[in-house]
């Protein structure tokens, strides 16, 4: 199962509890700036409906991403992915996870993106 957006997958037939497979899944996310620093996630029941995942499942998983400084609960405002480390990274990577939701908007494929960035990084 994939969460719309965000690319998360909970795999059934894995040997690793979901919550943990979820827990995996965001860290590698925010790792690899496709969850950028600032970055709303959804709320538990919407992502635990999503995901065809118990509502506790996904609570817990939020709850050891937080304990682990990941994530940070902002009361009613939501669940967001924390900021954290150069600033001028967290900015790159914002400016990554736009273009990659404005590619994926425009049905530019994922290779033509990069060659479009690359080519941008190299005139520059």
């Amino acid at each position: 199962m994939d969460a719309s957006g965000l690319g998360l997958a909970i795999d059934a037939n894995a040997s690793a509890a979901p919550y943990e497979q979820l827990h995996a899944a965001v860290v590698a996310a925010v790792a690899s700036g496709r969850l950028a620093p600032g970055s709303k996630l959804p709320t538990v029941r919407a992502l635990a409906e999503e995901l065809g995942l118990a509502v506790n499942t996904v609570a817990k998983a939020y709850k050891a991403l937080e304990s682990d400084g990941v994530i940070e609960g902002r009361g009613r405002n939501g669940t967001f992915v924390t900021e954290h480390g150069d600033p001028a990274e967290r900015a790159l990577q914002v400016a990554a996870a736009d273009y990659a939701s404005l590619a994926s908007r425009l049905g530019v494929e994922a290779s033509a993106a990069r060659d479009i960035v690359t080519a941008a990084l190299d005139a520059g």
